[in-house]
C-alpha cells in the first residue's frame, strides 16, 4: 500500500512509497481504510524534532475512514463502520481516567513506541501511534470512534484533532465567560477553532493575532471581532481593554516567546491558555513575584482539556446545528501523492487546513 514516510528527523520532505504494510493486527485491534486526513502543525513539529517521535515514521494523526477488518474481542465495531481516528484513546482504568481526566491518559502514548508499519528491511512507526498519511492503518479498537453516516470523512478528520483541541480550549479549559475579552495568538486551524469556541461562549471581543494576512481575514469570518498582526497587538489591547489586558489569551503557537507575550497581554487575574505543543527544551521564564502579584491563571490545554468522546459528540451536534463552521476550515485539498505541497501550504501559512484525500 501507499504511505508517506519521513526517513530521518529533520528532513523537510516526505517520500510517498508503495511498499509499506500496516502491521499489528490481532485481538482488540482494527484495520482502517483511511479516506481523509488533515495536516496538523504537530506533524511538522514531529518531522523537525520539536515533538519526540522515533523515525522512520508515517506522519498524520488527524484522520477518518472506514473499518475493513476487526480482530477478536472487538464487539462494538464491524467492517464498513465509519470512524474517526483518535490518537489519544482513554484506557478507562488508569488514575487519570478514573478521575475523569481522560485527556491525560497515557495509554495512547505507549502506542507511539511500537511500529505501525513495515517495509522491506525496516520497521516504520506511525506518528502518535496512528500514522494517517497512509491508505490503511492498524490501531487499537479504542482509537477508532464510530461517527454517524451524515458526517463526511473530511469533516470527521478535523474533529480528530484540530477542532477538538481548539474548541475544547475555549469551552472546557478556559470556560470563557460571556461578555469577556479574548485574544487568540496563532490563527491556523486550531486557533480558528478556539475563536469559534469563544464566540459560542459569548465573548464580547475576540482579537485574532497572526502575521499572515489571509489568516487574519479568515479569523474575521469565523467570529473574531478584529484581527491584527503581532506588532498591532499593543494597540488592540489599548483599544479593547483600555490597556488593562485581555480576560483570556490563547497561545496556539507552541513557543515560549509567544507564551510570554500572551502572559503579558493577559490582565491581572485573567487567564492564559497554552494550547500550542512546543519543544521540551523551550523554557518559559516567569519570575516568582509576577506569578504571585498578578494572580494570572496559566492553564495548559491538552487535546481540548475534556473527555474526548464527549467532545466529538458535542462538535458533531454543533456542526449539525450550524453553530460552528467546519467545512470552511478546509482551504486546500491535495491527493496523497502531493503531500509535500500540503507541507508547503502549512509552512507558509496559506492554508488553515489542507485535506489529504487518500
Amino acid at each position: 500500500m501507499r504511505a508517506a514516510v519521513l526517513h530521518e528527523i529533520g528532513q523537510d520532505k516526505l517520500e510517498v512509497l508503495d511498499d509499506v504494510e500496516a502491521v499489528g493486527f490481532g485481538p482488540g485491534r482494527v484495520r482502517v481504510r483511511v479516506r481523509a486526513t488533515g495536516l496538523c502543525h504537530s506533524d511538522l513539529s514531529a518531522m523537525g524534532g520539536v515533538l519526540p517521535q522515533p523515525a522512520p515514521f508515517v506522519p498524520g494523526h488527524e484522520g477518518a475512514g472506514e473499518i475493513i477488518e476487526v480482530g477478536e474481542a472487538v464487539a462494538h465495531l464491524k467492517p464498513g463502520d465509519r470512524v474517526v481516528l483518535c490518537w489519544l484513546p482513554a484506557c478507562g482504568a488508569c488514575p487519570a481516567c478514573k478521575r475523569g481526566q481522560t485527556e491525560l491518559c497515557l495509554a495512547g502514548f505507549m502506542n507511539a513506541g511500537t511500529p505501525n508499519f513495515k517495509r522491506p528491511g525496516a520497521d516504520v512507526f506511525g506518528f502518535a501511534g496512528t500514522g494517517t498519511f497512509a491508505e490503511e492503518v492498524v490501531v487499537d479498537a479504542g482509537c477508532a470512534v464510530p461517527i454517524p453516516d451524515d458526517v463526511p470523512f473530511d469533516i470527521a478528520a478535523l474533529i480528530g484533532c484540530g477542532v477538538t483541541t481548539g474548541l475544547g480550549a475555549a469551552l472546557n479549559t478556559a470556560d470563557v465567560e460571556a461578555g469577556s475579552s479574548v485574544a487568540v495568538i496563532g490563527c491556523g486551524g486550531v486557533g480558528i477553532s478556539a475563536i469559534q469556541g469563544a464566540r459560542l461562549k459569548g465573548a464580547a471581543e475576540i482579537v485574532a493575532v497572526d502575521p499572515v494576512a489571509s489568516r487574519r481575514e479568515s479569523a474575521l469570518r469565523f467570529g473574531a471581532t478584529r484581527a491584527v498582526s503581532p506588532d498591532e497587538l499593543a494597540d488592540a489591547k489599548q483599544q479593547v481593554t483600555a490597556g488593562e489586558g485581555f480576560d483570556y489569551v490563547f497561545e496556539v503557537v507552541g513557543k515560549s516567546a509567544t507564551a510570554r507575550t500572551a502572559y503579558e497581554y493577559t490582565r491581572r487575574g485573567g487567564t492564559l491558555v497554552v494550547v500550542g505543543a512546543g519543544a521540551m527544551d523551550d523554557f518559559l521564564q516567569l519570575n516568582m513575584f509576577e506569578l504571585f502579584f498578578d494572580e494570572k491563571r496559566i492553564l495548559p490545554s491538552m487535546y481540548g482539556g475534556g473527555d474526548v468522546l464527549r467532545s466529538y459528540e458535542r462538535t458533531i451536534a454543533l456542526w449539525r446545528a450550524g453553530r460552528i463552521d467546519l467545512a470552511g476550515l478546509i482551504t486546500h485539498r491535495v491527493p496523497l501523492a502531493d503531500i509535500n505541497e500540503a507541507l508547503d501550504q502549512m509552512r507558509t501559512g496559506t492554508a488553515l487546513r489542507t485535506c489529504i484525500e487518500i
